[in-house]
This record gives structure tokens, sequence and C-alpha cells, in this order.
């Protein structure tokens, strides 16, 4: 199993570009964060434009999750927590990897800010919404859930309860 094996979706999981933009993405961030923090004042405009697209993105991802799980929610028992949490909704690998971009973005946004205060490098701690929305994004179209059951059909009187109507 090569690296990139390790890194990549299983080949058989679907939404594999929404995975592969998340990992594009948080690439590119960790090189702009090193750069930024070396230089601080020459990248400081781009990096945080760079941050601020990169939340930009990860709100309509995370909005457009939402809008899925609506649709999904009329057959579906959807949970905030199975679409950005990928919990009981995601296989272990899209899950680990998913969280793995997450935390990365996390890490990496938290040490570029605490080695510059007070400086563009703040603005880098928005990325990880990006990290959420296309988990989000990749829960709610590809993630299983289990049927949506009718409460009222739980407690229908039956002909052998006795009661009829």
């Amino acid at each position: 199993m090569s690296a990139i094996d390790r890194i990549e979706l299983p080949h058989d999981q679907p939404g594999r570009h929404i995975y592969r933009a998340d990992l594009v993405a948080t690439v590119v961030f960790v090189i702009a964060a090193a750069l930024a923090t070396a230089a601080p004042g020459a990248l400081r405009v781009p990096y945080a434009v760079l941050s601020s697209a990169l939340f930009a993105a990860g709100c309509v991802a995370f909005l457009w999750a939402y809008l899925v799980s609506l649709g999904r929610s009329r057959n579906e028992t959807i949970s905030v927590v199975g679409i950005y949490g990928l919990a009981g909704s995601a296989p272990a690998p899209v899950r680990r990897r998913f969280h793995a971009l997450t935390a990365l973005q996390t890490v990496i946004a938290i040490t570029a800010a605490a080695i510059h205060p007070f400086s563009a490098q703040a603005f880098g701690i928005l990325v990880p919404m990006l990290g959420l929305g296309l988990g989000g994004l990749w829960a709610a179209r590809h993630g299983r859930f289990a049927p949506r059951q009718d409460p009222r059909r739980r407690h229908a009187p039956t002909k052998e309860s006795g009661i009829h109507g």
C-alpha cells in the first residue's frame, strides 16, 4: 500500500471528489501557513485572503450539507452528529480521513496564530470550517442513515388490541 493509497479514500467509496477537495485545500493551507509564518509581513494579505476564501467555501459546503440533509430527513433519521461528525453515517476509513484533515487544519491554524499573535495569521482559525463543511457534505450525500419510523404507526390501534375505529 503506497502513501497515496493511505491518504486517498478507498476506490470503492463514493464522494472521492469531496474528500479530494478537502485534501488539496488542506495541503495548500499548510503550505501557505508555513510561508506566511516564515515571512509574515510580505504574505499577510494573501494568507488572510486564502484563509477567508477557505472559510467561505466551508460555509457554503456546510449549508449545502444542511439542505441535502433536509431533503433526506423525510425518509431517513438524520442527526447533526451523523452529518457533521460522520458518526454512524460514514465507514471508519472515510470518517478517519475527514477528521484527520480537519484536525490538521485546526492544529496548523492555531500554531500559525500562536507564533504571530494579533496578526493576519488569526484568519487561519477560520479554515477548519472547510473540513466540517466538506465532511458534512460527504455525509449528507453519501452517508447511511436509518429509515425514518413514523411515530403514528407505532401506536396505531390494531384489531388484535381490541380497539376498533
